[in-house]
């Protein structure tokens, strides 16, 4: 834009509009039944939400709502300040020694949302002199918070781990390398052995978000690290959120005692904000022990991911490569993508449509997320409706 003034914003809006990339806002009401948490009521409809990121399907669960009611009773809701003031209370601290013990790291520390945990740990380990080489599909989060920290950013090409070992290879300095875990888009996972490989072999610290595969991936839920069998000395930091396969909401950052003291002292997006109310730590907790306890959540996912490609594929409808619960079916223009949602709505189906910029140019794509809620039956008419709208 040249210029701000309300003229301008209303030709930018018209762009998007013109463009299929206006997003618009839904208000969801959640349905009182509560061991039916993939139902929602939308503008009066009644759907099956299939684009939640409630992997294991916690955020109704009876276990939480208790924990979260007994904290307020005890403690109110608010935290009141920040951690470093007041605002740091014995649930906040009894969740970080746990997702210490969970993650086999030393220490862990909470922050209000993954982009801020992404924003506190690069700006308080980056500078001009740094370099983060991170991956070019990385979130939104992790490279903003490059820039935001003055650091030399450089992109290699997805999931490729020599374009990675090019560009590691092509600057010194100190050298940070970021990646997802899963990628939240196409449902894929990162090189991570390829990439601590490289780490160790160029002097650099890997960084990890597993945003989406905390508490999914992994015989006990330890994520994409579990998965591909590697420990804290391969990946140095590691970033988790606290709203997806938890049912709750936050994110925290784990690692050795130095970086976590370092990231209290100087994370200004942990120092410069208030604690999540106790009562979510108090939530995550119990969350936390479920994900430890009921494993059946992530074996009913790996059945309903096998189901859904096969049944996908022998419909004819277009899947990408993932055997995760995000489940992409590419669909190319953002037009197309916006009116086979609004086709599956119609249906009774909430799937988002997905659009440039959140993906490249001509890769809009419908993005189905599965839950440990859904059914066989929930999932089987969704096939069916998904065969209908792409015929």
């Amino acid at each position: 834009m040249e210029r701000l003034d309300s003229q301008a914003l209303l030709r930018e809006l018209d762009t998007l509009e013109q463009r299929h990339q206006r997003r618009q806002r839904r208000t969801v009401e959640y349905l009182p039944d509560l061991d039916h948490p993939e139902r929602v009521r939308v503008d009066g409809r009644e759907l099956v939400n299939f684009c939640s990121n409630d992997y294991l399907g916690l955020r109704c669960h009876p276990v939480l709502i208790a924990a979260a009611s007994e904290c307020m009773r005890r403690q109110g809701f608010g935290a009141g300040a920040a951690h470093l003031i007041t605002g740091h209370c014995s649930e906040h601290h009894a969740l970080e020694e746990e997702l210490a013990a969970f993650t086999g790291r030393e220490r862990a520390l909470l922050f209000s949302t993954g982009y801020m945990a992404n924003l506190g740990v690069l700006s308080a380990l980056g500078g001009r002199h740094t370099l983060i080489v991170a991956d070019r599909w990385s979130h939104a989060s992790l490279l903003d918070a490059a820039h935001l920290a003055g650091a030399r950013l450089r992109r290699y090409a997805h999931a490729q781990p020599s374009s990675a070992a090019h560009v590691l290879a092509s600057h010194g300095g100190a050298r940070l390398l970021v990646t997802d875990g899963v990628f939240s888009m196409d449902g894929d996972v990162a090189p991570l052995r390829e990439l601590s490989t490289l780490a160790v072999e160029h002097g650099a610290w890997l960084m990890v978000d597993d945003a989406h595969g905390i508490g999914v991936l992994g015989e006990r839920g330890g994520g994409v690290l579990e998965q591909a069998r590697l420990d804290a000395r391969a990946v140095p930091i590691l970033v988790g959120t606290l709203g997806k396969a938890l049912g709750s909401f936050g994110a925290f950052i784990a690692g050795d005692a130095a970086l976590i003291e370092l990231l209290i002292q100087r994370a200004r997006t942990y120092i410069y904000t208030t604690a999540l109310p106790p009562a979510i730590a108090a939530a995550t907790r119990a969350a936390l022990r479920l994900v430890q306890s009921d494993a059946w959540r992530r074996e009913r996912i790996r059945g309903l991911v096998t189901r859904f490609r096969a049944g996908a594929a022998a419909l004819g409808v277009p899947l990408m490569a993932s055997m995760t619960p995000i489940q992409p079916l590419p669909v190319g223009e953002s037009a197309r993508a916006v009116a086979l949602s609004e086709a599956l709505l119609a249906r009774g189906f909430w799937v988002s449509a997905i659009r440039p910029p959140t993906v490249p140019q001509g890769s809009a794509r419908l993005r189905v997320t599965l839950s440990a809620a859904h059914s066989e039956s929930q999932l089987d008419a969704l096939l069916e409706a998904l065969a209908e709208v792409f015929a």
